[in-house]
Formats: structure tokens, C-alpha cells, sequence
């Protein structure tokens, strides 16, 4: 079996858990990490036993690294993967795939010509509550999907941002709730309904005001091409980091998503289809144990040389569905004159 060398960059909070997993890939080995923060750096190398550097640069055309992982903030994921890709690497980033839409579409450009392949990490799809859901749309078994939500109600302190140079910024993180902590719930909305023909929505800063320049709170409406709707509401304004809430209402059935249990709402029933297990990843609870099951699969895939099915053009649909609830929320803006009319 060929050996596949990887390479972290960034050794923040998420890291760990990506480390973890090439670790239980048979034939993988972490061979170096990167980060601009020394310090930071030589505590990751010193724990997991890489070589470590400041600059993801000397990276570039090591031939002992065939994957690399973007731990990075959301900023840098563009030009990073464009970089590692022309290279030749296979580039595994965390989400989003980029700060903005056409950074992205940049990045899934450079991959068509890479010999490297692209994934991006939305591990939520591969729990196994959301893979009992796609289950039951692919197969039918409860009839066409009429319509969904979905709530995510979560905490960020002050601190949360303060003690951060990127997070809350438009320039370096792109948004706020909807591409940080809710983009995960967005594209699984996406994944489970299809098409999308249209979405409006509005987003505020409702505790978060002089802290953030970005928005703290979304909703929106998702119209997909099937007529299925999908409404969404998200917070980080919530004073707890409280579990998503699913809800899948079909022809002949509902499923319900809660403390991620997965149940079935049939014929004035409820039966618990699946529920959570342990999570041992030795990441925070909300983010779910499916980063060794996502990482295992791109391993797989590129190991049988097979095109990774969770890549650019996949990873890009909940930014599109981002970037339309913001210029929907710009377009509902209104101006008051000082008589009191309205200026729309």
C-alpha cells in the first residue's frame, strides 16, 4: 500500500481533530505542520511528533507530502488551495471553501486542472442522522419532500472574538453566523432539498452590535426547484450552544432531528430511528463525530483513484445560498426620512 504524507495547516482548535484521523488512516502519517504563529506551531509539533514551519510556502514542492489539510482562518483557504493544487496536492479544507463566492469558483478552476484533488469538510453530512435522512428522500419510502427548517441556536461571547484578529471581520471571515457556525445546517438543507430556485432572508447583529462588523442573526426562505420549501433560522445570540434542530415533513411522514436522535413522526407515532453515539474525536460537542469518517472517505477515495464526492462545486452551494440571503437582507434595507416616509 502507498504511503500518503500530510500536512496540517493552521494548528488552531480544529486541528486536533484532523490529526486524529490521519492517524487512524491506515498507510497516512502526519509529516509537517505550518502556522505564522511559532510558538503555536512548535507546542503542535512537540505534541504530535511533526516537523513544523512558518511558512506554508516550504511546503509547496515537498515531495514527501501528498495532502494537505487547511486549518486556516476562512482569509487564507483561497489562495492556499490555489497554491498547494498548482502544485500538485490534494487539499482537504475546513469550510467554507472560501471567504466569498468568487474566491471559491477560483479555487474550484485551479482544481479542474490540478492533478490534486479538492474536498471540503462538512462532516455533518456524513453523521448518521443526516445519512438516515438522504436515505430515506433517495429511496422514496415516504413519498415526495414538502418542506423542512432548520434551527441552530448557539453562543459566542465577546471573547469569542476578541481574542481572535479574524474572527467577526467581513475582510477576513467573510460573515458572521451564517459562514462560520451555521453554513453546516445550510448545507445539509441543500443536500436533503436539491436545486435551489430562490432564497430571501435578513440577517442582524441583535446582541453582538459594536463587538462584530457581522451579522450575529439569520433567517431565510429556500425555495428549491422540486417546490419544496425550506425555512432556516440561526443565532449565535442564543445565551447556550443548544443541539440543530431538523425537520423533514414528507407526503407520508416527518422526520425530526433533536439532541441529534433521529425520529420518524408516522401515523400519530414517534419512533427513534438512530441516536448519537460517544463522541471521542476529543473536539467540542456540536461539532459532531463525522471528521474521521469524512477524513477516512477522501483517504479511500484517493487511494482507489477516485474522484472525492464532497469537493469545490459541492462545497460552494451553501456559500451561494449565504450570499443570497445577504443581498437579500440588503435589498429589504429602508431609508426613513425625517417627514417619516418611506425610501425603499
Amino acid at each position: 500500500m502507498t504511503s500518503l504524507g500530510a500536512a496540517i495547516i493552521g494548528c488552531g482548535a480544529i486541528a486536533p481533530l484532523h490529526v486524529n484521523a490521519i492517524a487512524s488512516v491506515e498507510g497516512a502519517r502526519l509529516v509537517a505542520a505550518a502556522d505564522s504563529n511559532a510558538r503555536q506551531a512548535a507546542a503542535f509539533g512537540a505534541v504530535y511528533g511533526c516537523e513544523t514551519v512558518p511558512d506554508y510556502h516550504e511546503l509547496l514542492e515537498r515531495t514527501d507530502i501528498d495532502v494537505v489539510h487547511l486549518c486556516t482562518p476562512h482569509y487564507l483557504h483561497a489562495q492556499m488551495a490555489i497554491d498547494f493544487l498548482n502544485a500538485g496536492k490534494h487539499v482537504l479544507t475546513e469550510k467554507p471553501l472560501a471567504a466569498d463566492v468568487p474566491s471559491a469558483r477560483r479555487i474550484i478552476e485551479t482544481a479542474d486542472c490540478s492533478k490534486g484533488q479538492l474536498g471540503i469538510v462538512f462532516q455533518n453530512r456524513y453523521n448518521e442522522p443526516s445519512q438516515r435522512i438522504r436515505q430515506v428522500i433517495d429511496s422514496g419510502q415516504l413519498g415526495r419532500l414538502v418542506c423542512m427548517k432548520g434551527v441552530v441556536t448557539w453562543h459566542r461571547s465577546e471573547q469569542y472574538y476578541s481574542e481572535s484578529g479574524w474572527r467577526g471581520k467581513w475582510a477576513t471571515e467573510g460573515g458572521g453566523v451564517l459562514i462560520n457556525q451555521t453554513i453546516h445546517t445550510l448545507d445539509l438543507l441543500q443536500w436533503f432539498g436539491g436545486e435551489i430556485s430562490a432564497v430571501s432572508g435578513s440577517v442582524s447583529t441583535d446582541v453582538l452590535d459594536g463587538v462584530i462588523e457581522v451579522e450575529d442573526s439569520a433567517h431565510a426562505c429556500i425555495t428549491f426547484a422540486n417546490k419544496a420549501r425550506g425555512l432556516f433560522y440561526g443565532t449565535n445570540a442564543y445565551p447556550v450552544n443548544s443541539p440543530v434542530e431538523l425537520e423533514l415533513v414528507f407526503e407520508q411522514g416527518t422526520l425530526l432531528q433533536r439532541r441529534d436522535c433521529l425520529y420518524l413522526w408516522q401515523d400519530g407515532r414517534e419512533q427513534l430511528l438512530c441516536e448519537p453515539g460517544t463522541v471521542t474525536n476529543g473536539g467540542k460537542s456540536y461539532w459532531g463525530s463525522g471528521h474521521q469518517w469524512l477524513i477516512h472517505d477522501f483517504y479511500t477515495h484517493l487511494r482507489e483513484g477516485r474522484r472525492f464526492w464532497l469537493d469545490g462545486r459541492e462545497g460552494i452551494k451553501a456559500l451561494e445560498i449565504i450570499a443570497g440571503i445577504y443581498r437579500s437582507s440588503d435589498r429589504r434595507s429602508t431609508l426613513v426620512t425625517a417627514s417619516g416616509n418611506h425610501l425603499n
